[in-house]
């Protein structure tokens, strides 16, 4: 109605309203069109887009007129938007991988990586200007704090679960005029365990989930810890920064099997988040678990852990081989057939885990070609002649420990004060 209000007066003479509203609504469908082109890929939207034998394509079935609420239509919506957008899964993209030794910083390593996959996400043109920050969600074990804080030039938004006894700080109050001194740095202390100390939440969210019941959320804005030279600040040289974000409390009713849950502290590198943003926040958090299915997947299934490697370098290339071949699997799992064990439920082909991919690839290998030429036949090698034994035996390497690292500045002979 506003476009048609100020169209209006640019009517020609010969224009009629219905003729205006015409090609409005051709233009406000060619946004709808860019927005789901947006959203769904245009791989995605090409396969919507194909004619089938009845002369129809699928892309029909989004437009969906609008019903009487209730549940059983809303339950059909859900349906309509999980075929559209596609249900989360277990599967995973592996970026990169490194190893971390002894006496290496973790987080001094992170940063460094994590720089380095969001430079080559952007050279490949997978994020470009104007696009949402990259989300980059991490465990307690990791100092969100720091990493935000080396990667402030980069368009990411750190999001990092912190401690259940932690103790932050909320914004300095404002100037009062005709107190003399130096003016505070921090403000009030913000203690997670004493709800005495919390102040009214900027944003409170309430989200009906599947598993989980209710999900309340409360978010409080430019929270931040107090910085010490310890650490990941060890070496800090000069003033320490005032690297303030968003506290999130996620609550939940019930786990599965109506287990009880304590809440999680979330802390994210954005300042001004809207809800929104603190549900975004949230809900990639709990797809970071997806990581661990990789991992077991990675170790059970690919056998990441199973040969008995002599040397760093050869564990890192096996590390490289899997991550190479896992891509592989992505791609097969619109090809694969369900070989399930007797045990398993049946499921659908576009619903497959990476492991029954995995388990169904050997089927599909068959049907591939093969970009070298077929091998030539050869007798078996010569080989270790017969009663002879290996007297070469392999190294075997001292694991270690993790070298422990400074923690003061009069640990590392610097002066000055630890604040």
């Amino acid at each position: 109605m506003k476009r048609l209000v100020e169209g209006s007066f640019e009517l020609p003479a010969l224009c009629t309203l219905n003729d205006l509203a015409t090609a409005i609504r051709g233009r406000v469908n060619d946004e709808i069109f860019a927005q789901v082109v947006a959203r769904f890929g245009a791989e995605r939207v090409d396969g919507l887009l194909a004619v089938g034998v009845g002369g129809k394509s699928a892309f029909n079935r989004l437009k969906h007129t609008a019903r009487r609420p209730s549940w059983t239509n809303f339950r059909l919506q859900l349906e309509h938007l999980e075929w559209g957008e596609g249900p989360a899964t277990s599967w995973t993209a592996i970026l990169d991988a490194v190893r971390l030794g002894p006496a290496d910083d973790a987080t001094a390593i992170t940063a460094t990586q994590l720089s380095g996959v969001v430079e080559r996400l952007i050279a490949a043109g997978q994020w470009q200007a104007g696009d949402p920050h990259i989300v980059i969600v991490s465990d307690a074990g990791y100092d969100v704090t720091c990493l935000a804080w080396v990667l402030r030039d980069l368009p990411v938004e750190m999001v990092g679960r912190v401690r259940s006894d932690h103790v932050m700080r909320l914004p300095k109050p404002p100037r009062v005029h005709g107190v003399n001194g130096r003016p505070p740095k921090h403000g009030p202390k913000f203690r997670f365990t004493k709800p005495e100390t919390w102040p009214e939440p900027a944003i409170t969210t309430v989200t009906d989930t599947t598993n989980y019941g209710k999900a309340e959320t409360q978010a409080w804005d430019r929270v931040h810890p107090r910085l010490t030279h310890r650490s990941s600040w060890l070496d800090h040289d000069g003033e320490l920064p005032l690297v303030e974000g968003t506290l999130m409390r996620l609550k939940v009713e019930h786990l599965s099997k109506d287990r009880d849950t304590p809440p999680v502290w979330l802390w994210s590198s954005k300042t001004g988040a809207t809800p929104d943003d603190v549900d975004r926040f949230w809900q990639a958090f709990l797809r970071r678990f997806d990581l661990e299915h990789t991992f077991r997947f990675a170790k059970q299934t690919l056998g990441w852990t199973t040969p008995k490697l002599r040397t760093p370098e050869a564990a890192d290339r096996w590390t490289w081989i899997l991550i190479v071949a896992h891509p592989q699997l992505r791609l097969a799992r619109t090809l694969a057939e369900d070989l399930r064990r007797p045990w398993e439920k049946p499921t659908t082909s576009d619903r497959l885990t990476p492991a029954r991919v995995r388990r169904g690839f050997r089927n599909i290998r068959a049907h591939l070609a093969c970009p070298t030429r077929v091998p030539k036949p050869r007798g078996a090698g010569a080989g270790r002649p017969p009663g002879a034994k290996n007297k070469h035996r392999a190294p075997r390497y001292d694991v270690g420990k993790t070298v422990k690292r400074p923690e003061t500045l009069k640990a590392i002979g610097k002066p000055g004060r630890s604040w």
